[in-house]
């Protein structure tokens, strides 16, 4: 019997999620996921990225042995044992060698999911910061879940999960892609790309190069149509 934790949000998200990666990533590459979680994503990633390695992390020590319980069980070598990371620490990983020691660890991609919006603001910073300090040349940050945006209606569903998060913790809660934009050109990235996904998310693409943010060319029109029943569920975005 399996008794792995598993997130029913991760399930429903990681095939799409997928075949976005495939058309920003090169074939090739090593990369860094923020606040892993169970590690579906880390496996399934892995798994339909086959010229990639993936160094999942997160801040709960005790979701570590189910992550590489997980990768184990798929017979996946290219997922590495999974660290502990507080994205709010000046180095990175929280525990062990950290990635600056000599010889230096850098990622490809560093991507982060459902993340900003369940953790203090200065996560966000945090993790700009952290992203271009060890990302490669031409690597990128990729982060993904529910952004509150300007000029653009915001789904009822995203409504009552912000007001939901809000009322758990103040500190939590949906954040304005623009100030989001903002913490990352403070770091040195912009964005890139920005795609439209299942249930009013976005993934969005973020690197380093000078490019105006001001001109946001969205990869698909934002989304206006209405909620799918999992994504009025407050407990859990997809």
């Amino acid at each position: 019997m399996n008794t792995l934790p598993f997130s029913p949000a991760a399930e429903r998200n990681q095939q799409p999620i997928l075949e976005v990666l495939r058309q920003v990533l090169p074939a090739r590459g090593a990369a860094l996921e923020i606040a892993s979680g169970t590690g579906q994503h880390a496996v399934w990633f892995t798994a339909g990225l086959p010229g990639w390695t993936w160094q999942p992390t997160d801040f709960d020590a005790s979701a570590l042995p189910a992550i590489a319980a997980r990768a184990a069980a798929a017979g996946l070598a290219r997922v590495q044992p999974p660290l502990r990371l507080d994205v709010l620490a000046p180095r990175w990983p929280a525990d062990g060698p950290a990635f600056d020691d000599a010889p230096a660890r850098v990622f490809d991609a560093v991507y982060c999911a459902n993340m900003l919006h369940i953790a203090p603001w200065a996560t966000c910073a945090a993790l700009m910061r952290g992203a271009a300090r060890h990302l490669a040349p031409g690597g990128v940050l990729i982060t993904y879940g529910p952004y509150l945006e300007d000029g653009v209606p915001t789904s009822p569903g995203n409504l009552d999960f912000d007001a939901s998060l809000r009322a758990r913790d103040p500190g939590w809660g949906l954040r304005r892609l623009a100030d989001v934009a903002q913490e990352a050109q403070a770091a040195g990235l912009v964005l890139r790309a920005r795609h439209g996904m299942p249930a009013n998310n976005l993934l969005l693409v973020w690197a380093r190069e000078p490019l105006a943010a001001a001109r946001l060319h969205p990869a698909t029109p934002p989304s206006r149509s209405t909620d799918t029943p999992h994504a009025q569920n407050p407990q859990r975005p997809v």
